[in-house]
């Protein structure tokens, strides 16, 4: 295993890929250098001298400006580095795109649930929304009533562990007996459904729907209906109070201007229209019951890979995203549009310094000026606001080497792979292109990207992580990529698919990428289950669209 790396041939910045020691020689491609400061792993340190205000090349890009000198063999950090990027102005050039061969998957398919219009689901659930936080008391009566009765629920090993805690406590233990006590009971196992082809019924909790501007709730609405109409969800019961500003009609309209064909299970119950509390849950849960049994009739069918809508997704990244985890899964995007699917790549303020290269790639100028559009529109709100783009790494992204946004958006594009942009959508619209990647304005927060994504369609879920984050989705498969084997050994309840061996050599991006692929089939034919469906980890979080980084 080789100890640094550079990127990309113009790089200035290298990147360190074990600790190295102050004083140690390291060369590489005929070049050798003295550390003069201890540079951990992921860090980078200096290739030539800085002088106050040169600009920092990583990735090819610029990422930063220094801000003191710093000495060929230096660590670069916060305390002598700020962000910087390069100016960007919509389609400058023409993009040639030569796509990966894709021979072996050519003529492959996988299980999915096919729909009456748009494209397969890859899983098939039931949703429960309220309109409005008011309704979140009759969600949780709905979900306590229908979770475990219909065989979806289990005991979680901590409530076991408590109700051990308790018996310990009543047989009189100690407590230091008590204190040592550990978790080691397991979940018991899930009874059997009741309906086998229903994955399950998920319960999409907010807190929105009145009390914001009009347009926060045109936000949600739109959103929900993307969720109501996502291949992988069979049908919905929408919960209203019936005051708010999300009104029923809202949902309608959104519902159908975007998706005007949409004819699957819809259950609206209106609680200021109801005789009673009583009687509404009781209508709602005997209705969604029956739209349950009508919706467990259909089943699994062979589906070409086209149908695949596919988000890429990182978080709790640190040093080696860019260079594992997101080129691997950004060459699995290049095979999946090869093949006639829809990556997307989201999370706006992590593309920033590498606008005019997506410009570049656009098919269209039209397309290039709306991203442009949309990131200065982003980043004035964000700087209206006292902030900016250059907030958005985390203490944990700094810690473990993103220490400007420019690094860090780099080494998040790289999710993106190589295949031409043909569509740029803004929060909430439908992704319609295939045969190419969708950029879709979200923010960087992992949640409220992940959750505009599986309402923007993606039927499936690529999320790197250096740090680890249990982040999933309600109703989008969420396969987690671990960028370190470090990580991947220490987590493994979280973790689907370690990447760590491209950094010791052991393999390249491509091949990981086509093992990635080989997962993704697996996963969407319900062969494999993610980590995060597994943990019921069903995270859900509209934008509020005011300033998020």
């Amino acid at each position: 295993m080789t100890s640094i790396l550079q990127v990309h041939p113009a790089d200035d910045a290298l990147v360190a890929l074990r600790d190295l020691d102050p004083g140690a020689n390291v060369s590489l491609n005929s070049r050798r250098w003295t550390l003069r400061d201890k540079i951990p792993a992921k860090q980078k340190f200096a290739a030539k001298d800085f002088a106050v205000g040169d600009l920092i090349t990583m990735y090819g890009v610029t990422v930063g400006k220094a801000t003191q000198p710093i000495a060929a063999g230096a660590l670069i950090h916060t305390h002598n580095v700020v962000h910087a990027t390069a100016a960007f102005s919509g389609k400058q050039s023409d993009y040639a795109w030569t796509p990966p061969d894709v021979s072996k998957w050519q003529n492959r398919t996988f299980k999915g649930f096919k729909r009456s219009h748009g494209p397969a689901g890859t899983a098939n659930y039931w949703i429960v929304i309220p309109l409005v936080f008011c309704e979140n008391r009759n969600l949780a009566f709905m979900r306590e009533a229908l979770v475990r009765s219909l065989g979806y629920g289990k005991t979680s090993p901590y409530e076991q562990f408590a109700h051990r805690l308790v018996q310990m406590h009543r047989e009189g233990a100690s407590k230091a007996q008590v204190e040592a006590a550990m978790l080691e009971a397991e979940a018991s196992a899930t009874s059997t459904r009741v309906f086998k082809n229903i994955d399950g019924v998920k319960f999409l909790e907010h807190g929105l729907g009145c009390g914001g501007t009009r347009q926060d709730s045109q936000a949600l609405c739109r959103l929900l209906a993307g969720y109501i109409n996502s291949s992988n969800v069979a049908g919905a019961t929408v919960l209203s109070l019936g005051c708010q500003h999300a009104q029923v009609s809202l949902l309608e309209q959104e519902l159908a201007a975007f998706y005007p064909q949409m004819n699957k299970p819809l259950l609206i119950y209106e609680q200021q229209k109801s005789k009673s509390e009583r009687d509404m849950m009781a209508n709602a849960i005997r209705d969604t019951f029956l739209g349950l049994a009508q919706a467990n009739e259909q089943t699994r069918e062979p589906c070409a890979l086209s149908n695949l809508i596919m988000a890429v997704e990182c978080g709790g990244s640190d040093g080696f995203s860019g260079i594992s985890a997101n080129p691997a899964i950004g060459h699995t995007a290049d095979l999946l549009a090869a093949l006639g699917g829809a990556p997307v790549l989201s999370e706006f303020p992590e593309l920033c310094g590498v606008e005019q290269s997506l410009c570049d790639r656009c098919v269209s100028a039209d397309l290039a000026d709306k991203f442009v559009h949309l990131m200065r529109a982003y980043e004035g709100a964000a700087q209206a606001c006292g902030s900016g783009f250059d907030a958005n790494p985390s203490p944990g992204n700094i810690r473990d080497g993103l220490i400007t946004d420019g690094i860090k958006s780099a080494g998040a594009a790289k999710k993106g792979g190589t295949a031409p942009v043909v569509d740029v959508l803004d929060y909430a619209e439908p992704i319609r292109q295939h045969g190419g990647l969708t950029l879709y304005c979200t923010p960087g927060n992992d949640v409220e990207s992940t959750t505009a994504l599986a309402g923007g369609g993606c039927n499936m879920m690529l999320f790197t992580t250096g740090l680890g984050t249990p982040t999933g989705n309600p109703v989008c498969p969420t396969l987690k990529i671990a960028t370190n084997s470090t990580l991947a050994q220490r987590m493994p309840d979280i973790i689907d698919f370690d990447t760590g061996p491209i950094i010791t050599g052991e393999k390249t991006v491509e091949q990981m990428g086509e093992e990635m692929l080989e997962l993704v089939i697996a996963t969407a034919s319900g062969d494999y289950t993610p980590k995060a469906v597994a943990l019921g980890q069903d995270d859900f979080l509209p934008w509020k669209r005011g300033v998020s980084l």
